[in-house]
């Protein structure tokens, strides 16, 4: 039996990244059921798809599981566009069925009323400076990278996992 919930909210899953958790955010959707799953930006990562990223099987399973949740559970779904996401700005806003793609949302839950938004709205390097937030990727992308080059070394060692970012 599912732990139902009435919603459930998941961010920056960076589908198209090597450092997606695609297959564990779809193993955790298949454990719970909700009525409103609010996707809440950088679910498809279309900066890293443009360069080198790669769709992967697990990415597609990941909206195959939406689609299920849609489908065998009448679940509502809320797709916000995040800043690696952007793309989507030229169908928006979107209704099909209950999947709606928009740039936020007001959520109402037991009277109250919440703000939803991916966040990078407020952050200034984001809206003014885009190159930079590009650059910024880059470095990023680039650290994962070395993570995993550090870690398989470390791990040929005998040496436990070892975080370059937390560091």
């Amino acid at each position: 039996m599912k732990t139902n919930f009435k919603t459930i909210v998941i961010s920056d899953v960076h589908l198209g990244t090597k450092g997606s958790k695609a297959k564990e955010v779809s193993r955790f959707l298949k454990q719970y059921s909700c009525e409103n799953l609010i996707l809440n930006g950088d679910i498809i990562d279309g900066w890293q798809l443009k360069k080198s990223g790669a769709w992967k099987r697990k990415h597609t399973r990941f909206f195959n599981r939406i689609l299920k949740m849609i489908e065998q559970e009448n679940t509502k779904v809320f797709y916000l566009r995040g800043n690696h996401d952007d793309f989507l700005d030229q169908v928006l806003p979107l209704q099909i069925g209950n999947l709606s793609i928009q740039n936020d949302m007001v959520y109402e839950s037991q009277g109250k009323k919440y703000f939803i938004t991916h966040g990078d709205v407020f952050d200034s390097v984001t809206s003014n400076f885009r190159w930079i937030a590009y650059l910024g990727d880059m470095g990023y992308t680039f650290l994962l990278w070395l993570n995993r080059q550090v870690n398989y070394h470390r791990r040929k060692r005998g040496l436990p996992y070892f975080s370059l970012s937390q560091y």
